[in-house]
């Protein structure tokens, strides 16, 4: 027994059923979605309909959706309506007379002018009016139209994710918006990659940049790469053993309020950090990943996978409180933490499941606060619904976590990677647990992830200084 409504089926009106005058017509509001996913489709990118900044400068003033937008629609209504399924395709001509803007309403209206019995060709009258009543495109089409009927159930259509990176990126740095730029130590910033990053920071306003390493090797670097540095502070040392202890003493007597990372071992400035008491603050130093990832909702923090190779439960703890802490200055009151494994239920042969449970019982007595911990949770449970709900898992934290803790730092290096190069997710780092923040970068890194890196660096800055003085990080 078919169970299906009328508005699950789709039906076409065959060539025998359609006669002179008779119309049909399809509504549709278009959307900045629209623009976007049809340039991603046809790869027309012409700025006047995907640049705001370009387009409030032309003829229109403003962004305004692709000519063949309309020309789709009109498509759309001769395909699955009038005549509908089985209809071909002959001719089409178009004339567009008035730009459609982000918001218009459209009426697409088709209207048979003529029919030939011989080969069941039809011709019809195309017409697209706005909200307003005007003509924004009109033309004639000629089809051949069904001689069968067809009544099936309507074909939802594919699905497309549409992410910007530059958009994700630009709302990264509105958080960022007021903030005074903070004196930020670049170590040995050697090579073009790590130099411009920082120069790039300073030019985003974000930090005020003390580059530290060998003075001739990096005004090399410098020419080479077309950087320019004038007025920008250098303290020359001999290698980069030298250049992080330059750095760390200086964060330490607070002549610095951010180190960042350049072309050195992370282990080498790590290591100069720990050797300062005044930077230590008794909490596990770890690291934590920021994506913007194409198929999530939202930002997605991942610890550590970066510095702990193999952390302890202790370790753990301080890993999770430092991503919570940092989520919180990131906007998000009570992160939720999945703690990820193989599997969502403890297995004493997988002991990554035994730490789990036990930091969630942690957690319940205060050992870790500010958040909502969960876990063991694999990976798909973690971050889709459906799959928690397949597996039927009943959590807070299953399918909409904000931070994933991962069991180490090989497992969790893979992941981000991953992401990152399968998943086309934006990423960004940082060092929390000292006293300082740690902007640290990869050598593959791009200049956005760069750029991206030394914003999260300046809120942690801000939130020490304004709210919490004597804030760990």
């Amino acid at each position: 027994m078919n169970t299906a409504s009328t508005t699950d089926l789709i039906e076409n009106v065959t060539f025998d059923e359609m006669s002179l005058g008779q119309s049909a017509r399809l509504l549709r509001t278009l959307t900045l979605a629209d623009i976007q996913a049809f340039a991603a489709v046809s790869g027309d990118t012409n700025p006047s309909h995907i640049d705001a900044d370009y387009a409030n400068d032309t003829l229109y003033q403003g962004v305004i959706a692709h000519g063949m937008w309309g020309g789709a629609l009109i498509s759309a209504l001769l395909g699955t309506q009038f005549p509908g399924p089985g209809t071909v395709y002959q001719d089409q001509a178009l004339h567009f007379t008035k730009p459609v803007r982000v918001g218009d309403t459209l009426t697409v209206t088709a209207t048979v002018v003529s029919k030939d019995d011989a080969t069941k060709s039809v011709e019809l009258d195309c017409q697209v009016l706005n909200q307003k009543g005007e003509c924004v495109l009109h033309g004639t089409a000629r089809v051949l139209a069904p001689t069968h009927k067809v009544r099936l159930p309507r074909v939802n259509a594919p699905l497309i994710q549409l992410y910007d990176p530059e958009a994700r990126f630009k709302a990264l740095l509105a958080q960022g918006e007021g903030m005074d730029a903070v004196r930020c130590a670049v170590v040995h910033p050697c090579d073009a990659g790590s130099l411009s990053g920082a120069m790039d920071s300073a030019r985003y306003g974000l930090i005020i940049p003390v580059l530290i390493g060998p003075e001739a090797r990096i005004r090399i670097v410098a020419r080479d790469a077309g950087i320019d540095l004038s007025g920008v502070e250098i303290i020359s040392v001999e290698h980069s053993h030298e250049a992080a202890e330059k750095a760390a003493d200086m964060a330490a007597k607070g002549e610095v309020e951010i180190l960042m990372k350049g072309s050195l071992h992370t282990d080498e400035l790590i290591h100069a950090v720990l050797a300062q008491p005044k930077l230590r603050t008794g909490r596990r130093m770890s690291h934590v990943f920021r994506f913007d990832i194409p198929l999530y909702p939202k930002p997605l923090l991942i610890t550590d996978a970066a510095l702990n190779i193999h952390p302890t439960l202790q370790d753990k703890m301080h890993i999770i409180q430092n991503a919570i802490d940092f989520a919180r200055v990131m906007g998000v009151h009570t992160p939720k933490v999945a703690i990820l494994s193989a599997v969502e239920t403890v297995n004493p042969a997988i002991p990554s499941t035994i730490d789990a449970a036990a930091l969630c019982k942690m957690a319940e007595r205060g050992q870790i606060t500010h958040g909502i911990i969960d876990g063991p949770l694999a990976f798909d449970n973690a971050i889709s619904a459906q799959a928690a709900q397949i597996k039927n898992i009943k959590s807070p934290v299953a399918g909409d976590a904000d931070i994933l803790a991962v069991p180490d730092l090989e497992s969790g290096n893979m992941l981000a990677k991953q992401l990152e190069y399968l998943a086309g997710a934006s990423g960004s780092g940082l060092v929390l647990g000292a006293r300082v923040p740690i902007a640290l970068t990869s050598r593959a890194d791009g200049p956005m992830n760069r750029v991206a890196s030394a914003l999260l660096a300046l809120l942690a800055a801000h939130n020490a200084r304004r709210d919490h003085p004597r804030k760990v990080w």
